[in-house]
């Protein structure tokens, strides 16, 4: 990035004063820079092929903007070449609908479905036929008195249990009594009921055969003809529907025949038979129908006339129509057919470019402002992993005509980076991906402003968390509601009615609803690339948790002391733009490393004093071990490694006086500064910075007995100042003014603590006077700092 230094638009420089942890850090980012720059390449380099890529590839734009309803601004405009107008895809999509509605189904000729109808009722006929022998020889021998009777009648069941003839009772029980009752008075068998159903059922399917039978309810057709397909004779014909008969008009029909000649005992019987053996002679073909469907589908015009060219299209102030809009639809396609590969180049090329510059100038943000994103590669990979989601998702939705552009959740990106990052970085991401989405939509100045105006209020709501709700139910609201004002006012402004608004609402709605997947994307966010969002913040800022309530048990002055310190270090953080979020679980959880050692710490003690019986130095490493014993703790309950970070770096390498002043008492013994301080790191961070005053703030002023306003004020500035001088700060990016905040926030919050023991001074100047440390005393102790959160 050398070239951007001599133009000027180089990262700012920290002279940061070496301090313990500064080479290191110093040293392996220096090793780390060259990796960091391939990395960075290689993403930039396939998030802009994957959105270039996705660019529609075959559309031009016509000379000028317009929107339906409005005049037409620009000069008239006529045809530079003939051209076909296009259908709408509502005219397409109603021709497709009347072919599918008026397209005959065809149905298959079932040649030999008369001998198939025959053999069935011959062997309904063979089956019925030993039963009935068996019955009239059973009836014989019962009248004559035979001694065979009882046999007989054994044989008659076994016959009727023999066939396959499908019965009711009463119908068995007709035909074997006609049966019986004619052939026992010596009377001809053709006057059986059984011969003459034989004969009306031959008669009545030979009519129906004739007539035709198909093989589903007329209902389901929607066509007032079919088509009659015979493949034997390759013939095909069309015929009205009227002439043929369904199922349930080839039961009506023979239910009626049979009533008109038989009694209604017989003419059941007959019914029943009748439907074992009835097959329709016409097959719905469903393939072949469709095939026939699709075929006329492909043969439908999308054109429906011509511009001649030189033909006026639309004149300068002409309102611009639906009619009109789609001649400058179809031109603009046309342009497309016949554009040389020149043009289609360039056209390709010019919005390339644009979306180059859009993601560059993001990218100049990163580097310039939030250097810790550009040189962590997997933080920068997160960056541009969410933008490239929600742009190849706009892209997806666009040659949908059918699909609103307004359905892809565009406010997702932002509203993610803002809860893992800060809202200028989510801001800046609204303007990129606007940018790139508003061109995939054919230019759409309408729905880039609507997407910049939900995404920044989206934004603005989740910048600083402080409950669940507060993004479950007002976020998704403000990014509807935002959505719907813009759509609202580009309709008022355009006056082109009430429809689109409410086409548009249903799908902002759907889009708004999409935003709750934002809290499973953090999280699964979060396992992948090792981050702590506000959202894990607020779980474990839960003093109902096992390690807190632990922490409450085992050491309640430390619990008492670290919620102390969260509500200072939150409202300072909050003060200066840092997160205060952070700030309060860091300091809820910075001591728990007390918990081994409770009682060898003043907050914990009785009246016994532990260190009585230790020398200095072992008080000292006493002391210092809580620090590591609490990162022991916090890796044991898997906290996030920001949280571990702040428990190492709360007191920094800071001196412990009391103990290193005792020892100095003893003037035989070898007294190294070293052995008396904290093992570090220093904070190099605003929130661990805040942590490491807020710590060392609280502990003072509450061992103060006489805590007046004045003497908090100095007790603050003279604990403040004691860190600075001492380099405790020097990696910190605090700067002058953010510290006076913060003391100034401490005091307000320690007053309203001691409020009952402040007595106030009297002269309003001593509210205002400057204390011992001035910020001039360490003005060359302290770097200035980028701009925060």
């Amino acid at each position: 990035m050398s070239f951007l230094k001599k133009i000027g638009l180089g990262q700012k420089r920290t002279e940061s004063i070496p301090g313990i942890g500064a080479n290191k850090i110093r040293e392996q980012q220096e090793k780390d820079r060259k990796k960091n720059r391939i990395y960075v390449g290689l993403i930039l380099v396939v998030f802009l092929a994957l959105i270039i890529v996705s660019l529609p590839q075959t559309t031009f734009q016509p000379v000028a903007n317009y929107s339906v309803g409005e005049p037409w601004r620009a000069d008239d405009l006529t045809a530079p070449f003939t051209f076909s107008i296009l259908k709408t895809s509502e005219e397409l999509s109603r021709e497709r609908d009347e072919i599918r509605n008026q397209t005959p189904p065809i149905f298959h000729v079932n040649n030999d479905v008369d001998l198939e109808i025959e053999d069935s009722l011959d062997l309904i006929y063979r089956s019925l036929q030993p039963v009935l022998d068996s019955y009239i020889q059973w009836r014989r021998a019962v009248q004559n008195n035979e001694p065979s009777a009882p046999a007989d009648s054994i044989q008659y069941v076994r016959e009727r249990n023999l066939s396959n003839l499908r019965l009711d009772s009463e119908a068995w029980n007709t035909l074997l009594e006609n049966y019986s009752s004619v052939l026992l008075n010596n009377q001809p068998e053709r006057r059986t009921a059984v011969y003459q159903i034989r004969v009306q059922l031959d008669d009545i399917i030979d009519r129906l055969l004739v007539g035709g039978m198909i093989d589903r309810s007329r209902s389901t057709i929607e066509t007032d003809d079919i088509t009659i397909r015979n493949l034997r004779q390759i013939t095909e014909r069309t015929t009205s529907l009227a002439n043929i008969r369904d199922p349930d008009e080839v039961s009506d029909f023979a239910r009626l025949q049979l009533n008109r000649v038989f009694m209604p005992d017989v003419a059941s019987a007959a019914y029943q038979i009748f439907r074992a053996i009835i097959r329709p002679n016409f097959i719905y073909n469903e393939n072949a129908t469709e095939a026939r469907v699709q075929e006329l589908l492909s043969n439908i015009s999308v054109t429906k006339g011509a511009v001649d060219q030189g033909q006026i299209i639309v004149r300068r102030g002409d309102i611009v129509t639906e009619d009109t809009a789609n001649k400058l639809r179809s031109l603009a396609e046309a342009r497309a057919l016949t554009a040389t590969e020149l043009e289609r180049w360039l056209r390709y090329f010019g919005e390339s470019l644009i979306i180059v510059i859009a993601t560059l100038m993001f990218f100049f943000y990163i580097y310039l402002y939030r250097k810790q994103i550009y040189q962590r590669p997997s933080m920068f990979l997160l960056v541009f992993l969410v933008l490239t989601i929600v742009t190849l998702s706009s892209a997806i939705v666009y040659p949908f005509d059918n699909v609103n552009s307004y359905i892809v959740p565009i406010a997702i990106a932002p509203i993610i980076l803002t809860i893992i990052f800060d809202s200028r970085v989510g801001l800046i991401a609204t303007v990129t991906v606007a940018i790139i989405t508003g061109l995939i939509h054919d230019y759409n100045f309408e729905y880039m402003v609507a997407t910049i105006t939900a995404c920044s209020l989206g934004v603005f709501s989740v910048r600083d968390i402080k409950k669940r709700s507060q993004f479950f139910f007002i976020t998704p609201g403000i990014v509807f509601v935002s959505y719907m004002l813009v759509i609202a006012g580009f309709g008022l402004a355009r006056y082109t009615g009430w429809e689109k608004f409410f086409a548009d609402l249903f799908y902002i709605g759907v889009n708004s609803v999409f935003i709750l997947f934002t809290y499973p994307l953090i999280l699964l966010f979060e396992k992948l690339f090792k981050i702590t969002t506000d959202f894990t913040l607020l779980e474990l800022a839960d003093t109902n948790l096992p390690l807190m309530k632990e922490l409450m048990g085992t050491a309640p002055g430390t619990f008492h002391h670290s919620l102390q310190v969260a509500n200072l270090a939150e409202s300072a953080a909050t003060e200066i733009g840092a997160n205060g979020l952070l700030c309060r679980v860091g300091a809820m959880y910075h001591d728990i490393g007390k918990m081994v050692k409770p009682t060898y710490f003043i907050e914990n003690q009785s009246k016994s004093n532990d260190h009585d019986k230790l020398k200095p130095r072992m008080s000292a490493l006493v002391i210092k071990s809580h620090v590591s014993e609490g990162v022991k703790i916090a890796k044991e309950f898997k906290l996030p490694d920001i949280i571990i970070d702040m428990i190492e770096t709360h007191h920094g390498t800071s001196l412990i006086k009391y103990f290193h002043n005792k020892a100095k008492e003893n003037p035989d013994e070898n007294i190294q500064e070293e052995d008396f301080r904290y093992d570090g790191p220093i904070p190099f961070t605003m929130e661990q910075g805040i942590l490491l005053l807020a710590d060392g703030v609280e502990a003072s002023c509450r061992s103060m007995k006489d805590t007046t306003y004045s003497k908090l004020e100095n007790q603050i500035t003279r604990i403040v100042d004691e860190h600075i001088r001492d380099n405790q700060l020097s990696n910190c990016p605090l700067t002058f003014r953010q510290i006076q905040v913060i003391k100034e926030s401490f005091l307000r919050i320690l007053k309203g603590v001691y409020h009952s023991r402040i007595e106030y001074p009297d002269d309003k100047k001593e509210l205002t006077a400057p204390s011992a440390g001035t910020e001039n005393d360490v003005q060359k102790e302290i770097q200035p700092s980028e701009e925060s959160n």
